[in-house]
């Protein structure tokens, strides 16, 4: 399964205020995941799962990009659950 990788908050002694996702991992996953979610928040489907833990976290004042990332990772978790489960019925 391909994660987002988030970026690193410190090091040694040294702790950085604005962090930006790490470069590791596919860019053409990091843009479509980053187009699915502005996708989901301008259809704004408040029984979506996904589009409710990003709202909860835009309401603690998260920044956009790791709202974004975060909503991402759920995303793929459910939809990798869901392809499991699928998988197993077969």
């Amino acid at each position: 399964m391909q994660d987002l990788i988030p970026g690193v908050n410190q090091s040694g002694t040294h702790k950085h205020k604005s962090v930006r996702t790490s470069k590791r991992g596919s860019t053409q996953l990091r843009k479509t995941l980053f187009l699915i979610m502005s996708v989901l928040m301008k259809r704004a489907p408040d029984h979506d799962s996904v589009y409710c833990f990003i709202q909860k976290k835009r309401n603690e004042e998260k920044p956009f990009f790791v709202c974004m990332n975060a909503g991402a990772n759920k995303f793929l978790l459910i939809y990798f659950a869901r392809v499991r489960e699928h998988l197993a019925t077969l």
